[in-house]
């Protein structure tokens, strides 16, 4: 095997050539598998540089990749518990936000931001669909159950149209839920509108992925997806990981790497191999019996604490391993009524989401609050374990917007949404404050964001009225 300077491309090198040593450190291969790598400094820093200089679309001011990703969690929040006291820097979490306490200096907490095209208007019922379609849209969802749907694209998909051609996916949509392209959900919307964040046109959802194993063969395996399920195939038939089969390879790079790069690939080999033994755990166990609900599709964990914290993983991979800089996961559509036995909660969510006041439903609307934040904070603190090209944490050169759509379930309202912002944006962020916008629309956030990802030319997103000031 060459050494990584052999392979950087000369000044009179093809473009095919350029490719083809990219493409290499990009993956360890083995007997008819690749993995994808994380990104090395050291492995190609001309060809990298250039791809991420400062200043480039997609990239930091440092030169690292920036990631934008957005959580959706259904159903609202017990908002006096989730409310912070105090504005600016000088701010406490709310009871619901604790899990988060060691991140506050990676935390924006942003109040005061609306989505007025949710709220019923003359469209009548169907809250919860409208919802879920408006969180990323900010557009007014056309009210049918048929093939006529329009809604408009959504912030991931317009940065992912700039973007996406730095990397091997211009977008990753993931979900923990049921995946549903059509037919009627929420009264007299199409179920479209309530299982799709991402848009890639006015009546084009694009949709998400629930099977984490088949997010993990698509991220770290090459080819079509036909070679990819017969890669898959044949390491079960001999019982070998994916690791297995690139050992030799991932031998010599370690070699040719500096010390902290090898420091990189061993933690991020340990990590793989980590997420192949709870992936296969989680299959080797049958769907648990939810009442009143669908059974999930085969292959999915029927533990939801470890359906989301594979999803999670998969996407702070996805981001190490630069395959994408732009993610959208769905925690659940709007309107859920998945119950909670883990945390001793038999009822539906929705259904203790109309709490009416009542204590004993406020109580546990806010334990399945915490239980949602306890998984984003584990999330985080992963993003903020893992060392970018340029030493920050992954954190650091992300934005990861949590929110829901709706804002109290008791009332439907979808003003004064919950919503957190973590991470520094490069550093074009600033974490550790509470921001109240004062009842603008969140689109106005999209538009901010936008501007940092690169993407200045978008003037309008949904009903935005102007770019939000985050720093």
């Amino acid at each position: 095997m060459k050494n990584a300077a052999s392979l950087l491309p000369s000044s009179a090198a093809t473009a095919r050539e350029r490719h083809l040593a990219l493409n290499r450190r990009q993956f360890l291969r083995g007997v008819g598998v690749c993995l994808t790598l994380p990104v090395f400094e050291s492995a190609l820093p001309g060809v990298l540089k250039a791809a991420t200089a400062p200043g480039a679309v997609g990239a930091t001011g440092g030169g690292a990749p920036l990631r934008l990703a957005f959580v959706y969690v259904p159903n609202g929040a017990n908002l006096d518990l989730w409310r912070p006291v105090g504005e600016g820097a000088n701010f406490a979490f709310g009871k619901t936000m604790e899990p988060l306490a060691a991140l506050k200096h990676s935390v924006q907490v942003l109040s005061g931001l609306d989505h007025k095209n949710a709220s019923p208007g003359n469209d009548g019922t169907g809250d919860h669909a409208r919802a879920t379609a408006t969180f990323l849209t900010g557009a007014r969802a056309r009210k049918t159950a048929s093939a006529d749907i329009h809604l408009g694209p959504s912030i991931d998909q317009l940065a992912a149209q700039r973007v996406g051609h730095l990397t091997r996916f211009s977008s990753l949509e993931l979900t923990c839920d049921a995946v549903r392209k059509s037919g009627a959900c929420d009264i007299g919307y199409s179920c479209a509108y309530q299982y799709n964040l991402s848009w890639a046109s006015a009546n084009t959802p694009v949709t998400p992925e629930a099977n984490p194993r088949l997010v993990f063969e698509r991220l770290f395996g090459a080819g079509s997806p036909a070679e990819r399920q017969q890669n898959f195939q044949r390491r079960q038939a001999t019982q070998k990981s994916l690791l297995d089969l690139v050992v030799g390879d991932a031998r010599a790079m370690q070699r040719e790497l500096g010390y902290h790069d090898r420091q990189k690939l061993d933690a991020y080999l340990t990590s793989v191999r980590e997420l192949e033994t709870r992936l296969e755990r989680s299959e080797s166990f049958g769907a648990l019996p939810i009442p009143a609900a669908e059974a999930p599709p085969t292959g999915l964990p029927a533990d939801y604490g470890e359906h989301m914290d594979l999803m999670f993983d998969l996407m702070t991979m996805a981001f190490q391993t630069d395959s994408t800089r732009i993610a959208t996961l769905m925690l659940s559509a709007d309107g859920s009524n998945r119950p909670f036995p883990q945390i001793g909660i038999p009822e539906g969510h929705h259904f203790c989401s109309h709490h009416r006041n009542e204590d004993e439903l406020l109580s546990k609307i806010a334990r399945i609050d915490l239980y949602y934040m306890q998984h984003l904070a584990r999330f985080l603190q992963r993003l903020d374990q893992t060392k970018d090209i340029d030493g920050r944490s992954l954190l650091q050169n992300s934005m990861i917007v949590y929110g829901s759509g709706d804002a109290d379930g008791n009332k439907h309202s979808h003003d004064d949404l919950p919503v957190i912002l973590a991470g520094g944006g490069g550093g074009t962020l600033r974490p550790g404050q509470h921001l109240n916008a004062g009842g603008r629309p969140m689109s106005d956030l999209f538009l901010s964001l936008a501007d940092r990802m690169g993407v200045p030319s978008l003037e309008r997103i949904g009903d935005s009225s102007g770019r939000l000031a985050l720093i």
